[in-house]
């Protein structure tokens, strides 16, 4: 579980205490006895052996905030401090699934994990059919080109029957 506490050394409660006076070694020391225990506690939790060493640096952060606050009412301060961690964890996994939903309400699922390569061949595939047409195009006499410009890619639904109208006029 962490350091085993040598005959005549102070029990955590004493160094809890003094670490809220501002002894840092005496901090540091309950830090040694029980790092190892909150973070297998929290690897067990998470099975991400990284996220534990972030998550148990974040409970000892709390608390160092904390130690002139919290009371610690029994010999270990191991409870105290897997009491942290819970809640530690639950904050972070609040925290991440906050941005988890942010990122999905504006990034939708599908184009995050998507391919690009397929709308990318895509367009390229229609701005060299678009070119080749163009080039047709341009073959045919201004009148005919102009009617197939205004008609033919009209976005009016009604344009096309205008258009064989023009078009059978000529």
């Amino acid at each position: 579980m962490g350091s085993p506490i040598s005959p005549g050394a102070a029990g955590d409660r004493e160094l809890w205490l003094r670490a809220g006076d501002g002894d840092t070694a005496a901090f540091g020391e309950l830090f040694g006895r029980h790092a190892s225990a909150v973070y297998n506690h929290l690897f067990r939790r998470v099975a991400d052996w990284s996220e534990a060493e972030d998550l148990t640096s974040a409970v000892f952060l709390q608390a160092w905030r904390t130690r002139g606050r919290v009371v610690i009412d029994r010999e270990s301060a191991l409870p105290w401090l897997l009491g942290v961690a819970n809640h530690v964890l639950r904050n972070h996994r609040r925290a991440s699934r906050r941005y988890r939903d942010a990122l999905s309400r504006i990034v939708p699922a599908e184009e995050a994990a998507g391919d690009h390569a397929d709308a990318v061949a895509a367009a390229v595939d229609s701005e060299r059919l678009m070119a080749t047409v163009r080039h047709a195009l341009m073959q045919l006499p201004r009148h005919e080109r102009e009617v197939v410009e205004l008609c033919m890619w009209s976005s009016r639904p009604e344009g096309g029957g205008r258009c064989r109208t023009a078009v059978t006029r000529q």
